[in-house]
């Protein structure tokens, strides 16, 4: 059931600029909470911190697939 091509699961291009928006959108949810964690109890703060270490991960997550495809693209020049 396979194409046999040896290449990864994902498509060219796809993680790169999903993990960026993910990491886009997960920020802003972090900052649109934010003041409610300020003003409210501790499990708003736990709300408004989930969402930043979504987006951090996501910003890694990124961060290793451009450098996995620049290396890529090394080893084929």
């Amino acid at each position: 059931m396979s194409d046999e091509s040896g290449g990864s699961a994902f498509g060219e291009g796809y993680v790169i600029p999903i993990a960026g928006l993910l990491a886009f959108a997960f920020a802003l949810m972090a900052g649109l909470t934010a003041q409610r964690a300020l003003s409210g109890g501790p499990a708003d703060v736990a709300v408004t911190v989930g969402f930043a270490a979504v987006a951090v991960l996501a910003l890694r997550i990124r961060t290793k697939a451009v450098a996995a495809r620049s290396e890529g693209d090394e080893e084929e020049a």
